[in-house]
């Protein structure tokens, strides 16, 4: 194998891993399907054509996710857009196998959307916590590096973002009661 089919294979193992991670967190931030399209292509162009330069492999996940996080905040400076201004899109679709699996889709797409909405209203650095840990799979580690800051600060900021949610699930909850 030579070393450029080898580097493709690599790319096209690295890209298929992440890009639904990359594109639900773009889009959550984003709010614009086309929008967000654009920006994984970029993501994922970019880190092909800087694939070589990468020292450690293993690095590939927190570097797309520190370039995709860089063109989300590149196209807001751009626009000058603050990030409450967008309603929200869901990236998931509903499968229709069987009547109590769309009850049970039905159900999380409702429970995604009502989170979604909670999120808006939320600061930004804890909807984006949020975000890159359950939509884009990253660890505290990987958040920490990427938002610049301290472990002990991505585990506040989600502990609380979580909370947050539980309680206002919790009083809608009890409102149907």
């Amino acid at each position: 194998m030579s070393g450029k089919t080898k580097e493709i294979l690599e790319f096209t193992l690295i890209y298929n891993r992440y890009k639904t991670g990359v594109y639900n967190y773009i889009l959550k931030m984003v709010h614009d399907v086309m929008l967000c399209e654009d920006m994984v292509q970029n993501v994922f162009l970019k880190f092909y054509e800087n694939y070589k330069l990468l020292r450690n492999k293993d690095s590939a996940k927190y570097w797309i996710y520190t370039t995709a996080r860089n063109e989300v905040y590149t196209f807001f400076r751009s626009k000058k857009i603050r990030v409450d201004q967008f309603n929200v899109l869901d990236s998931d679709t509903i499968e229709f196998d069987s009547m109590e699996s769309v009850e049970l889709d039905v159900e999380r797409e409702e429970l995604k959307s009502i989170i979604m909405n909670h999120l808006e209203s939320m600061a930004l650095e804890q909807r984006e916590v949020y975000l890159l840990k359950e939509y884009g799979g990253l660890s505290y580690r990987e958040i920490s590096k990427l938002m610049n800051i301290s472990e002990d600060l991505v585990k506040s900021r989600l502990f609380k973002t979580r909370r947050k949610l539980i309680n206002h699930i919790s009083k809608l909850v009890n409102e149907e009661l």
